[in-house]
């Protein structure tokens, strides 16, 4: 399968609480962190979520 790679390129400080979940559920604690995923949908359900934060691209 696929792998992507999300990279945090914005702070999560005023943030909503489920968006800040769903950023340390992601692996992504610091800003410029980049971490592999497999290309499933629920993946690409939790990067749609925080998509203003993140960058995305293919490995």
């Amino acid at each position: 399968m696929a792998k992507i790679k999300v990279t945090k390129v914005k702070s999560a400080i005023n943030r909503t609480k489920s968006q800040k979940q769903t950023l340390l559920a992601l692996g992504l604690k610091k800003i410029g962190q980049t971490v592999e995923h497999e290309n499933t949908s629920s993946i690409l359900g939790m990067v749609r979520k925080v998509n203003h934060l993140v960058s995305v691209e293919e490995a």
